[in-house]
């Protein structure tokens, strides 16, 4: 009698245990962009080149904090001041850059997300489903600080966009090209869940590479003094992520006509042309 009650208190801690764990991941992110600049005029464009390199390399640099328990999570930017937006007389404009406010909560019992963003000043909050990664797990491993990891892979077709721009006359250039995702997962921390829309392993993902993206897990708190707290966002539009999709393409579009129109208005006589690859 003694033994079973016994057991049955150590089953109620472990599940106790299981329900209120939690904790606080940091990761730091960098996305590669090619970018091509040529011009009619004489003086070379090579110092601007290297100017907007090195500012798309700053705004690519961020540094985000998932808060997760055991099923849920929500994934935001940290706070942090912006580098200047503008080089040379040429300025970058980041569509889709919510300006560290957004905010990507995740159910990976349920398999939704629920991420609220903001385009232009307007709140959206896109709600949809989780889709099955059909991860290829391998025995391969390395340590990412204490925690011994796992690699696993995947691959997937997508449609890649390039485009030139020619004092605003856009001319873009699809290819089918296979993305190739890699990443670090430790069994250690038994949570189906990681960094931005990366999920799906017996274990947290510490480590990201897809493509010219990386993301690092910088530092881990496991049930941190502070409550982590989990709140689904509520603020926004509510809008698929493909309806959403077909609202960011309309305000590139917008954005491109202005560039167009801008620079038509100039008469200096300049030619420029530009070309981005990420």
């Amino acid at each position: 009698m003694r033994i079973t009650l016994f057991l049955s208190l150590v089953l109620l801690s472990l599940i106790s245990g299981a329900q209120n764990f939690q904790g606080k991941a940091t990761y730091k992110t960098h996305r590669n962009m090619d970018i091509k600049i040529s011009s009619d005029q004489n003086a070379p464009n090579s110092a601007v080149q290297k100017k907007l390199h090195e500012q798309l390399k700053k705004m690519s640099q961020k540094t985000f904090t998932l808060n997760f328990n055991k099923s849920e999570s929500t994934y935001t930017q940290n706070k942090e001041l912006k580098p200047e937006a503008q080089t040379g007389g040429v300025s970058i404009v980041m569509i889709g850059d919510g300006g560290g406010n957004d905010v990507l909560y995740k159910d990976v019992n349920q398999k939704i997300y629920r991420n609220k963003t903001e385009i232009s000043g307007k709140n959206f909050l896109i709600e949809d489903k989780l889709e099955n990664a059909p991860w290829e797990m391998t025995a391969e491993t390395k340590k990412i600080g204490k925690y011994t990891c796992y690699k696993a892979t995947r691959s997937r077709e997508e449609d890649r966009v390039s485009f030139t721009m020619t004092d605003g006359d856009q001319e873009e250039t699809k290819e089918k090209v296979t993305v190739i995702t890699e990443v670090w997962y430790t069994p250690e921390i038994p949570v189906s869940n990681g960094p931005g829309m990366f999920w799906g392993l017996p274990g947290l993902i510490l480590e990201v590479h897809e493509g010219k993206l990386t993301i690092v897990c910088s530092e881990l708190v496991l049930n941190p003094s502070d409550k982590v707290e989990i709140k689904k966002p509520k603020k926004g539009k509510k809008v698929s992520q493909e309806k959403f999709d077909k609202i960011m393409r309309e305000k590139t579009q917008e954005m491109m006509e202005r560039f167009k129109n801008n620079r038509k208005s100039r008469k200096d006589g300049e030619s420029i042309s530009i070309e981005i690859q990420g």
